[in-house]
């Protein structure tokens, strides 16, 4: 594998090169409502408030970032976690090969993939954020208001006869790559790509960022609309929410709706009974990290019992065995 390079006239930069990498997505993007949920070209200017955080994201003339450039940032993140877990060197410009990008965020590699990544790269160099929001170690008890572009600046390295990219240089924000050493990122599931419909993505990044592993959570449908960024009346957004709820689409997390406009998040592990879920080892635990470093294990538990549970509740002999084969054939 490629790592970290240093050249004394391009300075450092980081190849990708860890295609299995686990997908992670920073805590503040699944906190707050950065990117655009809109298919169309998005300009308006998004004042945000929410508690103590204040953000203002200012599109170009392009159109602001939506929830599906943030691929190329996750695609990255992931990366870069990757090698911060496994000990190597990382920097801020990343060096990436444009098919599998395409390829792990769940993209078409045709032209027009290659023309949609192309205009993605420039929504999210032109999208500018003023935001209180901190990353990393919160050593200075000083508020800081600061502004900045979620990618500095990206470059077509090399380029087909045929038009396409090949190779791509993409430099991030300073505030994004001290969230990634900070390690304030989470762990996504892949099915996350297969989500065509952005509040679909958005909901599942809320319900990731604020159940997590716990048994549930209950949210406002008040809060979850501002949250989740939609600029859709509130009997609309209710009507695209219930149908959602209805198809069960959501990765890992089960949305029921509750009196009072509350919607009650569980993960899908735990709508079984507590004692049918199979109870694994630590020991267990820490050979999947082996197996997948730099994985959540936790995660790939919780997938592994809704894939248990998809597949008959089967009862299990060894449920340690069976979990650690089920993560060799994920790492596989």
């Amino acid at each position: 594998m490629t790592g970290a390079l240093s050249d004394p006239v391009q300075g450092d930069f980081f190849v990708c090169d860890f295609f299995a990498a686990v997908p992670k997505h920073d805590l503040a993007s699944m906190e707050h409502p950065i990117f655009s949920l809109s298919t169309r070209p998005d300009r308006r200017i998004l004042q945000y408030t929410h508690g103590e955080t204040e953000m203002t994201v200012t599109p170009s003339a392009r159109g602001r970032a939506t929830i599906f450039d943030a691929d190329i940032l996750i695609f990255c993140i992931s990366q870069l976690m990757a090698a911060v877990n496994a000990g190597r060197a990382t920097s801020r410009t990343l060096t990436l090969t444009a098919h599998d990008l395409l390829r792990a965020t769940g993209r078409e590699t045709s032209g027009d993939g290659y023309k949609r990544l192309r205009d993605a790269f420039e929504r999210l160099a032109g999208t500018r954020i003023t935001t209180n929001i901190t990353t990393g170690p919160k050593e200075d008890p000083v508020e800081t208001t600061t502004g900045f572009g979620l990618i500095e600046s990206w470059q077509i390295v090399r380029r087909t006869r045929a038009g396409r990219m090949v190779s791509v240089s993409v430099t991030l924000s300073d505030w994004l790559y001290r969230a990634v050493l900070s390690k304030s990122v989470l762990t996504l599931n892949r099915a996350y790509f297969s989500l065509r419909r952005p509040l679909e993505r958005r909901l599942y990044e809320l319900a990731r960022k604020h159940c997590g592993r716990q048994p549930s959570c209950r949210v406002a449908v008040e809060v979850l609309c501002l949250k989740s960024g939609s600029t859709s009346p509130r009997r609309v957004f209710r009507a695209m929410l219930r149908e959602i709820l209805k198809a069960d689409t959501i990765p890992d997390y089960l949305l029921t709706e509750e009196p009072g406009d509350i919607i009650l998040v569980t993960p899908r592990g735990m709508v079984l009974e507590a004692g049918q879920i199979p109870q694994l080892s630590d020991t267990a635990r820490d050979k999947a990290r082996n197996l997948m470093p730099g994985a959540d294990v936790y995660a790939l538990e919780a997938d592994w019992h809704a894939f248990w549970a998809a597949s008959g509740r089967r009862a299990l002999k060894s449920p340690d065995r069976a979990f650690l084969g089920w993560v060799k054939k994920q790492a596989g």
